[in-house]
């Protein structure tokens, strides 16, 4: 297989679930091109890794990683939350999605986000909705996202 060919990308960028050796493949470098945040040591990322994964299937995180060069390239978080409204259904919830800036354009942001949703379908959940800037906007309609309402926030800091 040749690079260009759409087999061979597909091989090269596969979705998979957050391992634990994934910090040592620039994990956290990754998260940090989408928001600034102090170091995370090796004992600190085990410990929230397993703690996510405590939760089964309710708090996936997804990575690609580029299997030519050993490093994660794009992520992504489903939670999902157990709701008392429509018949105690199911919500899922994207966070922090973010591709690499050197691997944009390949169309590494629409498999996480198919992951993604593939996994609150198979879940049971009745939707799936996330926040994102209006930088954004125009990629999560690409995804099948509509606008709706607005988001509010507070932060604590």
């Amino acid at each position: 297989m040749q690079s260009g060919d759409p087999s061979y990308e597909e091989d090269k960028f596969q979705v998979r679930k957050l391992e634990i050796s994934d910090k040592s493949k620039g994990f956290i470098e990754l998260l940090q091109q989408l928001s600034v945040f102090d170091f995370v040591s090796d004992k600190q990322f085990e410990e929230q890794f397993q703690e996510l994964s405590s939760y089964g299937d309710d708090h996936l995180v997804c990575v690609i990683e580029d299997h030519c060069s050993g490093k994660i390239v794009a992520t992504g978080s489903m939670l999902i939350e157990k709701k008392f409204l429509r018949n105690c259904g199911k919500v899922g919830h994207i966070e922090d999605v973010v591709v690499d800036a050197s691997a944009r354009g390949m169309q590494l942001g629409k498999k996480i986000i198919g992951f993604l949703t593939d996994h609150a379908q198979a879940m049971g959940c009745y939707k799936v909705i996330l926040d994102c800037s209006l930088d954004n906007k125009g990629f999560y309609e690409k995804c099948g996202f509509k606008q709706k309402e607005i988001q509010m926030t507070m932060y604590f800091v």
